[in-house]
């Protein structure tokens, strides 16, 4: 059992139809047929969607993630047509708000990794394979893999997990020519936005895009290269052999998997709420990986 704790309701507003309450995200259509997509401060753990909000979680996601596109703009288009909320939406949409093309998406998460953790690291230590990719030996968590890999995954609903495929599977589902654009893309930006990390001091270990077709070109979509879809290390503290400390709601998952919250995540109970000091610790790790990615205050 997953899924929300307790699943919001949509808000109505004129001009627009609901589509989906994700996550994090809600989705909208105008009267133009564009897509709205307001970027709440709801967080995940877990499969499940958490009783508690982090405060300005979905304008830091959502400034970050435009100013990821800047920075990527030459090597693949984005989805954004406007930043402004719709006439009529509540004053608090301001900064949280997309206005995007309607695109044809791509059911695959287009997970590129540079370093070795998390779901691919449990595979390596089975099979020495990432999503089938052959890795040498003597790997740890943490290790810096010889070159960036793409591990695609499925796209899973809202309590469920995404699960990694082989390039094969991808290949199959959408087609030869699509499958090699998407492993270009998605390689290319990996790229570009590691070297960008890394100037900063912040090391990109993996990171998963969305993408949608416009005609015949793909296009970049959802978020982009925040805390939520990537992990970021302070390169500083990257120690190999351990887990890393990271930019991210890792405060949230230690504190729901310790003895002080009280849940068993093996149980179908719904985790409990989260104290202040958790949020206020998560909220500063997503302000602090803003500020140092793109050198600009939180205001």
């Amino acid at each position: 059992m997953s899924g929300f704790v307790e699943k919001p309701e949509p808000l109505q507003v004129p001009g627009l139809v609901h589509l989906h309450t994700g996550k994090v995200r809600d989705l909208y259509r105008n009267e133009a047929g564009d897509l709205v997509m307001v970027a709440s401060d709801r967080t995940s753990a877990f499969d499940w969607v958490l009783p508690t909000e982090i405060p300005d979680k979905g304008r830091v996601l959502t400034q970050l993630s435009l100013w990821w596109f800047d920075q990527l703009a030459d090597l693949v288009p984005h989805h954004v047509l406007s930043t402004e909320p719709p006439a009529g939406a509540p004053a608090d949409w301001a900064g949280r708000t997309l206005i995007c093309k309607s695109l044809r998406m791509v059911p695959v998460e287009c997970v590129a990794r540079g370093y070795l953790t998390g779901s691919g690291l449990a595979e390596y230590r089975e099979s020495r394979t990432v999503c089938g990719l052959a890795l040498p030996e003597g790997l740890v968590d943490g290790s810096e893999l010889p070159a960036p890999i793409f591990t695609p995954a499925t796209k899973a609903a809202v309590g469920e997990h995404d699960e990694n495929v082989s390039y094969e599977e991808v290949a199959r589902q959408v087609g030869a020519d699509t499958a090699a654009a998407l492993r270009q893309a998605t390689l290319a930006v990996y790229g570009r936005a590691r070297d960008i990390a890394r100037e900063r001091g912040i090391i990109l270990a993996d990171t998963k895009f969305e993408f949608g077709v416009e005609g015949e070109d793909l296009v970049i979509a959802d978020e982009v290269l925040t805390p939520d879809s990537s992990r970021f290390w302070p390169a500083d503290q990257w120690q190999p052999g351990r887990a890393q400390a990271s930019y991210d709601k890792q405060f949230v998952r230690d504190w729901l998997t310790s003895a002080e919250s009280g849940w068993d995540r093996a149980s179908e109970q719904p985790p409990p709420a989260l104290p202040g000091q958790i949020v206020d610790a998560t909220r500063a790790k997503y302000i602090e990986a803003y500020e140092r990615l793109t050198g600009t205050a939180w205001s």
